[in-house]
């Protein structure tokens, strides 16, 4: 799938919910999916900086694909990394460098954040998009 498919069911998705507590239980959920990051990239190496939770990431280029894994010591910060990473990984550097990300802004989930959650969130996006601006480097 595209990042555009997966944004655009991810947009679908929190749709279906008619209150914020949904949409919250419904990222606890995801964060349960999360590919998990291996014990040994649980590192100082591999935290984001700017988030108030620890965030761990760690990519790898799997066919000129990007593939990340996380975890996250806090579950609704763990949902936020789930949906990052369900958009962005197993797709091309070009594609994460070049992607928006005002679907965050669709479903509502900077507004609905504390202002240090919202202020991680950007963290992470710029993370990844780092980890993606690396392998592209290496592509070229």
């Amino acid at each position: 799938m595209t990042i555009t498919e997966i944004k655009n069911d991810i947009l679908e998705e929190f749709a279906m919910f008619d209150d914020w507590e949904e949409r919250y239980q419904y990222m606890i959920d995801l964060g349960k999916t999360l590919p998990l990051i291996d014990e040994r990239y649980k590192t100082e190496d591999h935290i984001i900086k700017g988030c108030q939770s620890k965030v761990w990431v760690h990519a790898d280029m799997n066919e000129d694909k990007v593939v990340f894994t996380a975890d996250s010591d806090a579950i609704i910060t763990k949902g936020i990394i789930a949906i990052l990473i369900r958009v962005f990984s197993n797709q091309h550097p070009k594609d994460i460098i070049e992607a928006d990300t005002n679907f965050i802004d669709e479903i509502g989930l900077k507004e609905h954040l504390s202002p240090t959650r919202a202020n991680g969130l950007v963290s992470m996006i710029k993370q990844l998009k780092m980890y993606a601006i690396a392998y592209q480097t290496q592509l070229n």
